[in-house]
C-alpha cells in the first residue's frame, strides 16, 4: 500500500507498460491505454500514463463505492467510463465491465489494453520486484507469504520466487468466503473490493494447467483461504486503530487469514508475511467508514458565525454516543 499511487497495483501498471514499450507495441504519439478494473489498477494506470504522457481510458462498475478511485483516475487526466451493474449479480457486472473494454479496444486500432488478468508482464513485477524484496528484507526467513487474489499475479510471480528460493515456504491464497471461485465453488456478491472478481483467474490456473477448480494446493499455492465480509473489515478497522495501519477491506482479509496461520502449532516461531494490498483512504465510500462518517455528519456542521458567538468548544468526540446499530 505504501507505492505511489497507494496500491501494489502500482508495480504491475508500471511493468505492463514498460515490457509492453520494449516490445514496441505501444508510444504515447499514438496508443491510448484502456483497462477494465474495479479501481486499483486503473489508478496505477493513469499514474503512470500521466508520467508517460499517454491518454488513458478506466472502464469502471457504475457503484458508489467506487467513488475515490473514480476522482483519483480523473485527477490524472484519465477519461473514466462507467459500464452498468446488475444487483445482486457480481457475475454480470464483472462480465459487462470487461465485455464493454473488449468491444471499446477492437474498434479502435490504437487503443491498447494491458490485460491485467491474463498478462504475463503483471506476475513478473513481483517475480523480480516484490518476490526479491521480500526476501531481502526477511533476510530470508519467510515461512509463509499470505495474500489476496485479486488478479493472481501478486500470488503467482512473488510465490513462484519465493518458492524457488526457499521450497518450504507456504504460499496462502485468500478469496472472500462469499465467492470462492477458486475452489470451485459458485460466485457471489461481496464487499471484500479489490478481491474476489467472480473469475476463474488465468495467472492462477496457469501454475496448474488442467487441474480442477478445487480445494488444495495449485502449484506454488500451498493453500486457498477466505476471509468473509465482516471479517476483512473487522479486521482492516482492528489494525487502523491498534497498529497504525490504514488498509483496505482485501487487506483485511488477508490479515485475518494470516493471524489464524500464525496461531497454528505448527507456526510457532515462524515468520508469517501478509501483503497490504492498498491504502484505506481510497475506500470512504465503502460501509467499513461509515461510524467515521456518522460521527462526522454530526460533529460537522455549518460552522457558527464566530461575529455572534462565542469561540467555545462545541464539540468532544469523547463524549459522542454513537447510534445503535439495527
Amino acid at each position: 500500500m505504501q507505492n505511489p499511487g497507494g496500491s501494489v497495483k502500482d508495480r504491475i501498471a508500471l511493468s505492463m507498460i514498460e515490457e509492453a514499450e520494449k516490445r514496441g507495441d505501444i508510444d504515447p504519439a499514438r496508443t491510448t491505454i484502456v483497462e477494465a478494473t474495479s479501481g486499483n489498477t486503473g489508478i496505477g494506470l493513469a499514474m503512470v500514463a500521466a508520467a508517460k504522457g499517454y491518454k488513458c481510458i478506466i472502464v469502471m462498475p457504475q457503484v458508489p463505492s467506487m467513488y475515490e478511485r473514480y476522482i483519483l483516475v480523473r485527477k490524472f487526466g484519465c477519461d473514466v467510463h462507467l459500464t452498468s451493474v446488475m444487483q445482486d449479480n457480481f457475475p454480470k457486472t464483472i462480465e459487462n465491465l470487461i465485455g464493454y473494454s473488449t468491444e471499446l479496444v477492437k474498434k479502435n486500432p490504437d487503443y491498447w489494453t494491458p490485460s491485467q488478468f491474463d498478462s504475463e508482464d503483471n506476475p513478473l513485477a513481483h517475480l523480480t520486484g516484490t518476490g526479491p524484496e521480500i526476501w531481502e528484507q526477511t533476510d530470508g526467513e519467510v515461512d509463509c507469504f499470505v495474500a489476496g487474489a485479486g488478479t493472481g499475479g501478486t500470488l503467482n510471480g512473488a510465490g513462484q520466487y519465493l518458492k524457488s528460493k526457499k521450497p518450504s515456504c507456504r504460499v496462502v491464497c485468500v478469496e472472500p468466503t462469499e465467492a470462492r471461485v477458486l475452489v470451485g465453488a459458485p460466485g457471489g456478491m461481496h464487499g471484500v473490493v479489490g478481491i474476489g472478481a467472480n473469475l476463474q483467474l488465468p495467472l492462477i490456473e496457469k501454475l496448474a494447467p488442467g487441474q480442477e477448480w478445487a480445494e488444495g494446493p495449485r502449484g506454488a499455492i500451498d493453500e486457498f483461504a477466505h476471509a468473509s465480509t465482516p471479517e476483512s473489515c473487522e479486521w482492516a478497522n482492528r489494525v487502523a486503530a491498534q497498529e497504525g495501519l490504514l488498509v483496505g477491506p482485501s487487506s483485511g482479509a488477508a490479515i485475518k487469514v494470516g493471524v489464524d496461520i500464525a496461531h497454528r502449532p505448527e507456526m510457532a516461531g515462524k515468520t508469517v508475511v501478509v501483503l497490504q494490498a492498498s491504502s484505506a483512504i481510497r475506500y470512504v465510500s465503502h460501509p467499513m467508514w461509515e461510524g467515521q462518517k456518522v460521527e462526522g455528519k454530526e460533529a460537522l456542521p455549518i460552522p457558527p458565525d464566530l461575529e455572534t458567538e462565542h469561540p467555545v468548544c462545541r464539540w468532544r468526540s469523547e463524549d459522542y454516543v454513537p447510534p445503535p446499530k439495527d
